[in-house]
């Protein structure tokens, strides 16, 4: 504990429109290559661009929802540097006077909670994409001029695991507004973390390095906890952090060097000359405010005192907008908040993790698994049944009453065919039965278990416990 961390994030959030920041390109993923292309975001010469107004009432969106302050005016800037999939030879971006600027968003600790500073949030294109195929490398620039949000946070945290929530978070609050999608193994949310270590209490910063393009929230914790552990091991055998940018590499487990501090750009930042400055009324951003839903920490607290869930359940099914509009439609339905929670939170959030699904892509409707509740509510099928029938529902995308009707899973509640089971079971296990009698009564489950078993998991639990108390009574 020699040693503080300070750790500072860039993250870059794909705005969720139809066309590409300054062109009407469509902005679509997993399109053959460069089928999403024109002269504006391909660089020809010539070409001027034109601002999509949408680009901007999302980051108006986003940054009011990050409590920042908007600047009534900012600058579109033009930042040099050449890489191959940057066809024009610089980025548009904002420097100086970016749209937005000091923001907060709060994050959960064990403690409480802790406010992290947003520095800036601005607005500019993305990058075409290097692919490479052995020793070829090819350009794909269906992404180029595909508009994005950059927030940067103030050096506020000190452990990769806040980083990680943090980041949670700010996906979750981006996915509510309906701003960006938040698909991180697609590129539309990517994470840059700036990272050095001090002695503890001093509050000189150390030379820091940045981890670039972590596209999970395992990979932002692991490789951040990676680069603390190797610039401690560096300073702790007396030699001296270089600054310079690295890569995690997932599949070794660890930072890579790219580019040192005497490789770093000098980006040489101007003023986009065709671009005018861009001015917001105060109008517009009052109606932004306006529009602004219920979040995921506002829509936690609400399911908590409504529903009356455990905070954590309702931290989880909160996250995602989908998976809580998901658990309030089946509430409606099932009118049984905690079954509902319960099932959520263990049977389906399992399934679509087994079978590497969201809740968007799920083969099972709300509508599905609220009518599945309501029969394991109502006794006609056990709950033991209700969760085989489940994974079913899941693979197949069958109903649950379609799937019960095909395999005969419905329960028996035949009083007639229960009681002359039940005479089976005593008759079958007179030991057991004089036992009973003697006074060994742990040995009712021992019975109410042998007629599940001769009924194969059909009787109706409820009614063989009242017959059967009836029955050794006599």
């Amino acid at each position: 504990m020699k040693y503080e961390a300070v750790i500072g994030l860039e993250v870059h959030a794909q705005l969720k429109t139809e066309q590409k920041i300054f062109c009407s390109c469509s902005t679509l993923f997993n399109k053959p290559e460069n089928q999403n292309t024109c002269p504006v975001c391909t660089g020809m010469p010539g070409v001027l661009p034109v601002l999509n107004k949408e680009v901007v009432q999302h980051a108006l969106k986003a940054a009011l929802a990050l409590h920042c302050k908007i600047n009534q005016k900012s600058i579109f800037a033009r930042k040099n540097y050449f890489y191959p999939d940057l066809p024009k030879g610089y980025q548009i971006s904002q420097y100086d006077l970016p749209l937005a600027v000091n923001g907060y968003l709060e994050i959960a600790q064990s403690e409480g909670t802790q406010r992290i500073r947003i520095h800036r949030l601005h607005i500019e294109e993305d990058a075409g994409k290097n692919i490479h195929y052995g020793e070829e490398s090819h350009l794909n620039f269906n992404r180029a001029g595909v508009p994005l949000a950059e927030i940067v946070t103030e050096p506020d945290f000190r452990d990769a695991k806040d980083a990680a929530t943090y980041v949670r978070e700010l996906r979750s609050i981006l996915q509510y507004l309906e701003v960006c999608d938040g698909n991180m193994e697609e590129g539309s949310l990517r994470c840059d973390a700036n990272i050095s270590l001090r002695l503890k209490g001093h509050k000189e910063l150390g030379v820091k390095t940045e981890v670039k393009n972590m596209n999970s929230f395992k990979f932002i914790e692991r490789a951040i906890t990676y680069e603390i552990e190797r610039q401690k091991e560096i300073l702790e055998e007396g030699g001296t952090v270089i600054q310079e940018t690295r890569l995690w590499d997932s599949s070794k487990g660890k930072t890579l060097a790219m580019r040192s501090k005497e490789e770093a750009h000098d980006y040489r930042y101007f003023p986009e000359p065709d671009l005018r400055p861009l001015l917001i009324e105060t109008a517009w951003i009052e109606k932004v405010k306006s529009s602004i839903p219920e979040l995921h920490y506002e829509r936690k607290k609400r399911f908590v005192t409504q529903y009356e869930i455990p905070a954590y359940d309702a931290d989880i099914l909160t996250l995602s907008k989908s998976l809580a509009d998901y658990f309030e439609s089946c509430t409606k339905s099932v009118q049984d908040p905690k079954m509902v929670s319960n099932w959520m939170m263990t049977e389906l959030l399992r399934e679509l993790k087994d079978e590497n699904q969201s809740i968007e892509s799920c083969s099972v409707s709300w509508k599905s698994f609220a009518e599945l509740l309501n029969l394991v509510k109502k006794g006609s099928i056990s709950g033991k049944v209700g969760k085989d029938v489940f994974k079913e529902m899941m693979k197949r995308g069958c109903s649950a009453s379609s799937i019960i009707e095909e395999q005969g899973l419905k329960q028996v509640d035949d009083q007639a065919l229960l009681i002359s089971t039940i005479d089976q079971v005593l008759k079958e296990n007179p030991k057991e039965f004089e036992k009973y009698r003697g006074g060994q009564e742990k040995l009712f489950g021992f019975f109410v278990g042998q007629v599940m078993k001769l009924t194969k998991g059909q009787a109706h639990p409820k009614k063989v416990n009242e017959l059967l108390k009836a029955k050794l009574k006599e």
